[in-house]
């Protein structure tokens, strides 16, 4: 059974779900743009069985409050931040992480502030590499982090539109009748929603900042060896497959599995990925076997 459940954090109201038992180890699901905790609303159930999971909406995603930018700085820094003190609250000390997209960065953060803290990764189309970003996607991002003018800042908001939105599900899918088309028409009456246009703005901007931080986090990874399954979108004209492979790079003994599908695999494959990171929780992090595994 799925909660639907708010938490007060730093005087912000965050939404998350939140399933299985308390006492069981902890999974914590980070999603990306332009969603919100909406995009595991099929995967919580399949992984509550043996795990305690909590899934919430970033700061100015979905649910979750959206202060404007005059009150809250939208950088991935804050968010993690934030997300790290939602999961003080709900006294949550260990746990593996699922990162897509902006969850990745704001995953790769709590890792770095707290090593210890972290008994394994799930990454779906996350980066951790300069490999994998794809440049006719990423070529603008770049523009305007280095200047925010009227002509980049177009380039920005047109990722806002309805139509970049559809496109980011429906791309790379081998059969776009998968996709369901309530999944963009969600993500793009929260992202219209007055206001948001700026936080959004602000966090293209801030990307540039994720990069800087990857050596770090490479050493983060060959000194501490955490089991990753890196299972990816093979389709995906935002994170490429090369972000998958490159995780061997420090972690000789990840797990990648490239599947058919987009950046949004779990639209079109959660049955698959549910087994998957299941299997890796069980055989990886030390966990009991599950019941017909």
């Amino acid at each position: 059974m799925v909660h639907h459940r708010y938490a007060t954090v730093d005087g912000h109201r965050i939404f998350y779900r939140e399933a299985g038992d308390a006492a069981k180890p902890a999974i914590v699901l980070l999603h990306g743009y332009p969603t919100s905790s909406f995009m595991f609303r099929e995967l919580i159930p399949q992984l509550a069985d043996d795990s305690h999971v909590i899934a919430p909406d970033h700061l100015g995603f979905g649910l979750s409050d959206a202060p404007p930018t005059a009150r809250f700085d939208y950088t991935f820094d804050a968010l993690a931040e934030v997300t790290a003190a939602l999961l003080a609250q709900l006294r949550v000390e260990r746990y593996a992480i699922y990162v897509q997209d902006y969850g990745a960065p704001i995953g790769w953060r709590l890792a770095l502030n707290d090593p210890s803290a972290i008994t394994g990764i799930v990454t779906q189309n996350g980066n951790a590499y300069d490999a994998g970003f794809v440049p006719g996607f990423w070529d603008s991002v770049w523009a305007y982090h280095r200047q925010r003018d009227e002509a980049t800042e177009a380039a920005m908001r047109q990722a806002m539109t309805l139509e970049a939105i559809r496109w980011q599900y429906v791309t790379g899918v081998p059969d776009e009748t998968l996709v369901d088309p309530t999944t963009w028409w969600h993500d793009y009456a929260l992202v219209s929603r007055p206001g948001n246009d700026a936080i959004q703005l602000n966090l293209f901007a801030d990307y540039a900042s994720n990069p800087p931080l990857y050596p770090r986090l490479h050493e983060y990874f060959r000194s501490y060896q955490p089991p990753l399954l890196a299972v990816w979108g093979e389709g995906d004209e935002i994170f490429g497959p090369a972000g998958a492979h490159a995780f061997a790079d420090d972690l000789p003994n990840a797990e990648i599995r490239l599947m058919p599908g987009g950046h949004f695999l779990l639209e079109t494959a959660v049955n698959e990925v549910a087994l998957l990171i299941r299997q890796f929780l069980t055989n990886r992090t030390g966990r009991a076997a599950l019941p017909g595994e």
